[in-house]
């Protein structure tokens, strides 16, 4: 695990120089402008409905300019149809076996699952397979083994001598019938557990009798491989023989793009270079992949992108985290420091940019909403500047409506409005606006701003505006002399013409954004 903020920097660094060349080559150029969306969100309706959905939204989405979707995990999970997906049980049942008390999962059935996928793939957008290959639960039957009790915040406080255990370690998915894989699961397949049927009141992590906890994983709690459920050995040659089974019957069934890895901090770090490398051979192509390693900590991120050699990009949690804080702040938010110590400011190549997900959205574990007023401004700026790769997410677009307890035990009914008709205007200012060279005007505390100069196959420009306080005015160059401008947004009326120079005063009203585009020119 990386030791200092400065080492880390210096070797990232002396890494980015002798390989930056070939992992830009592996990235779409950026005439491309490539916007991915989160298709789900944590309260999505149990109903089946997803994959239904998707179906009919296809073409809408490819209108408007989506590039490759992010779906949430397909496959059978502890909690049958009410599973989100991260309680994982059965990675090879999409929703066609009885298990968990249901043939589908929340978001349908295998037969709709890949029929969405062909449509999306019809109509040019990537697919990425959200997947959990940190841990199993809801278990066919109990095993005894011999186990070693550690404090659950401090993995390297032992509790007591090693025993005898029980527990849900044994998974041979009886619906299935080795459909697809005969591989049975034991104890012997993990590494630890968190609950022990012959003592359910000692409170501890169990780790297996012969096993270690991994290296290369988060320092929380002093070493942060286990989670929960069943963690897996990534150290055991069936485990990751197995695992990159999976990948390959995945990448044939579905001809995906790549896919979203979850609970990173919690694997080894060197275990998806193998699984990335194997898979990519196969498939005889790059694979895109993004990980979460869910911290706000700018070294580690860094840290974990040089360990992984350029395999993946990471999503840029220290940015949403300032939008969070300047959504809040009432104004009081020094905006000239809202890129401060992201990734989309210091690693822009590998950051996946976010305003919110599915983990962050209210009532859920990291809950840090950005607030309604703010998403807008937050938008903007990962979707019209030079830097990241952005995400929108589900619930912005279309909205959601929920209820559910809060981490005070009290009943919340929430409300996440739809943001899709801004939204969708954000989206045509990045296909045909957002190019080329890229001014910055980050130099107030309430407004900033940043022009693109646009580029020979876009050549029109975009100037963008934007305070969290009071009206904001600010000059700034376009390189295109005496040219009317307009608000797309249509937060301001009145036209802006710049001088002979190409320059022009623009502005925009409080707590909001404006996006200015010549005049004249259809969208």
């Amino acid at each position: 695990m990386p030791l200092g903020a400065e080492e880390i920097a210096t070797e990232l660094k002396t890494w980015s120089v002798d390989h930056i060349g070939s992992i830009e080559a592996r990235k779409p150029s950026e005439e491309f402008n490539g916007t991915m969306m989160q298709f789900f969100h944590w309260y999505y309706p149990s109903d089946g409905s997803l994959w239904k959905f998707l179906s009919e939204e296809t073409e809408n989405l490819a209108k408007v300019g989506f590039s490759a979707l992010w779906l949430p995990p397909a496959y059978k999970g502890l909690g049958g149809a009410n599973d989100v997906g991260y309680g994982v049980y059965d990675l090879f049942d999409l929703g066609e076996f009885d298990q968990k008390g249901t043939v589908r999962t929340k978001y349908g059935t295998k037969s709709e699952y890949v029929n969405a996928v062909k449509l999306l793939k019809e109509k040019g957008i990537q697919t990425y397979i959200d997947v959990v290959l940190n841990h199993r639960m809801g278990a066919d039957f109990e095993e005894e083994f011999e186990a070693t009790p550690y404090h659950p915040q401090n993995r390297n406080h032992s509790l007591g001598e090693t025993r005898k255990i029980r527990a849900w370690t044994g998974f041979q998915f009886p619906g299935r019938r080795d459909q697809y894989s005969t591989m049975k699961w034991n104890w012997q397949h993990f590494d630890s557990v968190d609950y022990n049927s012959l003592d359910p009141n000692f409170k501890a992590i169990w780790k297996m009798k012969g096993k270690d906890f991994e290296g290369k994983v988060d320092l929380e709690s002093g070493n942060f491989d286990y989670l929960m459920g069943c963690d897996l050995d990534m150290n055991h040659p069936e485990v990751i023989q197995e695992l990159i089974h999976w990948g390959k019957w995945s990448l044939d069934l579905l001809g995906a793009d790549g896919f979203r890895l979850d609970a990173l901090k919690h694997i080894n770090g060197d275990f998806f270079n193998t699984w990335l490398d194997a898979l990519e051979a196969y498939a005889k192509k790059d694979l895109y992949c993004v990980g979460e390693y869910w911290t706000y900590d700018l070294p580690t991120l860094a840290w974990y992108i040089g360990n992984a050699g350029g395999r993946m990009d990471l999503f840029d949690a220290p940015l949403h985290l300032n939008f969070h804080k300047a959504s809040r702040s009432g104004g009081n938010f020094d905006m000239r420091t809202i890129f401060d110590n992201t990734l989309m400011k210091e690693f822009p190549l590998f950051a996946v940019t976010i305003v919110e997900n599915h983990d962050t959205q209210p009532l859920q574990a990291l809950e840090s909403p950005v607030e309604t007023w703010f998403k807008p401004l937050a938008y903007a700026m990962i979707l019209l500047r030079s830097q990241g790769y952005p995400c929108i997410f589900f619930a912005d677009y279309y909205g959601a409506q929920y209820v559910d307890k809060g981490k005070d035990g009290n009943q919340y009914e929430i409300n996440i409005p739809s943001l899709r008709s801004k939204l969708d205007l954000l989206m045509s200012a990045r296909q045909f606006y957002a190019h080329g060279p890229q001014y910055d005007y980050i130099d107030h505390f309430n407004c900033i701003g940043w022009t693109r100069l646009g580029s020979p196959s876009h050549p029109h420009s975009l100037a963008v505006l934007l305070s969290d306080g009071a009206e904001g005015r600010k000059w700034m160059e376009t390189g295109k002399p005496n040219q009317r401008y307009r608000d797309l947004m249509g937060e301001c009326p009145d036209a802006i013409q710049t001088n002979e120079h190409g320059w022009a005063e623009f502005v925009c009203r409080g707590g909001s954004v404006s996006v200015w585009i010549e005049e004249g020119i259809p969208i």
